[in-house]
């Protein structure tokens, strides 16, 4: 059974989270590659400049190269436009799911819940008036600061 957890890993908690996590992701992994397809055309136009200096050749150099079966298109290209789809999708489920409003209820309701917490426990401690004003106004700096 410990194997089997192995593999599979932790079970998500929050998918809203998971979610909204994973998008990052994905788009840190967009723009990895981005640089990567940059790197390429500078390349590619240093060597067209060395070529109108020097005369000769910019064969494989760019985005294209020439193979055996003709004029390829490198990986990084592809996996660059694939990563820029697949954001896109993340993107769309993400506004279309409403994550962020949901993520901020959940939150608002955590709040609401710890703040009926407080109440009830300076009510059961007999602490009111002023001091239990002031103990709900130190509660929340210290929330605010988490």
């Amino acid at each position: 059974m410990e194997q089997a957890a192995t593999l599979v890993g932790a079970p998500v908690d929050n998918p809203l989270t998971e979610l909204a996590n994973l998008a990052g992701r994905a788009r840190a992994w967009m723009e990895l590659l981005q640089g990567r397809v940059e790197k390429l055309l500078e390349d590619f136009d240093d060597a067209e400049e060395r070529r109108d200096r020097e005369g000769g050749n910019a064969k494989n150099r760019g985005i294209r190269y020439q193979a055996g079966a003709g004029e390829q298109l490198r990986a990084e290209v592809s996996l660059y436009e694939r990563s820029m789809d697949r954001l896109g999708k993340f993107l769309a489920d993400y506004g279309r799911l409403g994550i962020d409003e949901r993520l901020a209820k959940i939150t608002e309701s955590q709040a609401e819940r710890v703040i009926a917490a407080i109440d009830a426990a300076l009510a059961h401690a007999g602490v009111t008036g002023k001091v239990a004003t002031e103990a709900k106004q130190v509660a929340a700096r210290r929330l605010r600061a988490v």
